[in-house]
C-alpha cells in the first residue's frame, strides 16, 4: 500500500504535469503549423491569381497581389522601381506598350517561407511563352506583408536569364 502511494504522488506531483506541458506544447506547434500553413495557401493564392490574371491580358488584375503604395518596391535588369505606380509603369511599357506583349505567365518552384503572422518570402521561377515560340524566363524572390486588403506583395526581386 506504501508503495502504491508513493507511486500515486510521484506520478501526479512529476510525470502527469510533465506530460501535461508537453501535450500542451505539441498542441501549440501544430497550432502555429496549421496557421502558417494556412499563411503560405493564401499567398499561393495571390500568386496564382497573379497568374491567371497575366494569362488574361489583365494588367491591374495582375498588379492586384502588390501593395498599392509609394513604398512598394521593385528590382528588374538592375534598376529600382519605387512605389506601385512606378511598378506598373514599367509594366505597361514592358508588356502591353505597342510592339510588346505579355505572352503566358508560368510560376513554378514556389518555395514560401512564412517568417511570422504578418510577412513571408517567396522564391520561385517565371516563365512567359510568347507567340513566337520565345520563352523568357527567370527567378524572383518577393516578400509578402498582411496588410489591411490582405496578403501583398511588398517587394519584387526579378531576375531574368538572358
Amino acid at each position: 500500500m506504501r508503495s502504491r502511494f508513493i507511486f500515486n504522488f510521484f506520478f501526479f506531483s512529476c510525470c502527469l504535469p510533465i506530460m501535461l506541458v508537453a501535450a500542451s506544447d505539441r498542441a501549440c506547434a501544430q497550432s502555429e503549423l496549421s496557421a502558417y500553413g494556412n499563411v503560405g495557401q493564401a499567398i499561393e493564392r495571390v500568386l496564382r491569381t497573379q497568374q491567371e490574371a497575366w494569362n488574361r491580358q489583365d494588367l491591374e488584375g495582375f498588379m492586384a497581389g502588390y501593395w498599392n503604395s509609394p513604398e512598394l518596391t521593385f528590382f528588374s535588369g538592375g534598376k529600382e522601381q519605387d512605389g506601385w505606380q512606378a511598378t506598373i509603369d514599367r509594366y505597361l511599357a514592358t508588356y502591353a506598350s505597342p510592339g510588346h506583349q505579355m505572352g503566358k505567365l508560368e510560376f513554378s518552384g514556389l518555395r514560401i517561407e512564412v517568417l511570422g503572422q504578418d510577412a513571408a518570402f517567396v522564391r520561385g521561377s517565371w516563365k512567359l511563352t510568347m507567340s513566337d515560340g520565345k520563352t523568357p524566363h527567370g527567378l524572383f524572390t518577393l516578400v509578402f506583408r498582411k496588410v489591411p486588403e490582405g496578403w501583398k506583395i511588398v517587394h519584387d526581386h526579378t531576375s531574368s536569364a538572358e
